[in-house]
């Protein structure tokens, strides 16, 4: 099967977990009938918008960031991100990310479900 851009959901989210700013979505994957993906999605935050603090239990979401750069609060550490880092949440922990840079910040979110 090939989905093409064109063919996939966009939305937008406003203050995405209590952060600040819009959140845009692509979902790359339609998941509802995907076994243990909850979300496949490019989310692309402007600069100055977040997606707030939150836990994932029963599942592990990974940040694949694309371009630009931002501020990764996991699980109580802030840790810089860039193009080609990898972020990893889930067993219960927690996660925020914010767009510290002056350039659109897109990455990949994938969530698996176990």
């Amino acid at each position: 099967m090939v989905i093409q851009r064109r063919e996939m959901k966009i939305e937008s989210k406003e203050k995405m977990r209590g952060g600040e700013g819009i959140t845009n979505f692509t979902h790359l994957v339609d998941c509802e009938n995907e076994k243990n993906i909850r979300m496949l999605a490019e989310l692309t935050l402007p600069p100055g918008a977040s997606i707030g603090r939150h836990a994932h239990d029963s599942e592990t979401e990974y940040y694949i960031i694309l371009s630009g750069s931002g501020m990764v609060n996991d699980n109580g550490k802030d840790v810089p991100v860039k193009p080609g880092d990898t972020m990893i949440t889930g067993n219960g922990a927690f996660h925020s990310i914010a767009n510290t840079g002056s350039v659109p910040l897109v990455f990949h979110a994938l969530i698996v479900t176990y």
